[in-house]
């Protein structure tokens, strides 16, 4: 799986991938703007997105679902950095029910290729459904710890509390869930490239 990595990141695009690369760039150059505009937390912010990114590349993962996933990173950092969470009415559930799904959807994506679990076609979509839940809880509660320590650790600023906490949980589930369902779709279709020496 490992050997596939390099290849498969650096596989010439076509189609869809040319929007995804797109959205990677903006996210690259997202970083250091950022940093500049709005310092520290927000540097922090965007690289942590910029890797959210980087990663569907290297799986070479369907087309849709690489921009999906990259497109959804780079909201969340900026929706993060100009504190849409706290000033746009429920902007912060949408973002996790759709964010964490996808990143759910991903995760089992990584999983059923290190073989700890079954792949999605395989599985069916109820397995897949409640693999995908798994997955979006155990990120969602880094997710929270992550947020609390921030609060805590480094800027007081970032919004931490017992609701907000538990409705994120429910809205991560949420979307894991209907990830999940999606999970047989989602993981066909791949554009993996075999290193030279593995090819026949």
């Amino acid at each position: 799986m490992i050997d596939t990595f390099g290849p498969t990141f650096l596989r010439r695009p076509h189609g869809a991938v040319w929007a995804a690369d797109v959205l990677r760039i903006v996210t690259l150059v997202s970083v250091p703007v950022a940093a500049v505009g709005w310092g520290a937390v927000a540097f922090a912010v965007t690289t942590l997105a910029l890797l959210g990114t980087v990663v569907p590349r290297m799986l070479g993962l369907r087309p849709t679902f690489d921009a999906a996933v990259v497109l959804l990173c780079l909201v969340a950092a900026w929706s993060s950095v100009l504190d849409w969470y706290t000033t746009v009415f429920l902007w912060d559930k949408l973002v996790h029910v759709i964010l964490v799904g996808l990143l759910a959807a991903l995760l089992v994506v990584i999983a059923s290729d290190a073989g700890v679990v079954v792949s999605a076609p395989r599985a069916g979509v109820l397995l897949s459904a409640l693999v995908a839940l798994a997955a979006g809880m155990a990120i969602g509660s880094v997710w929270e710890i992550g947020e609390w320590l921030g609060h805590n650790l480094v800027d007081d600023t970032i919004f931490v509390g017992y609701d907000d906490t538990i409705g994120d949980l429910a809205a991560d589930g949420l979307g894991a869930l209907l990830a999940g369902f999606a999970l047989p779709w989602l993981s066909r279709e791949r554009q993996v490239v075999q290193p030279m020496h593995l090819r026949g």
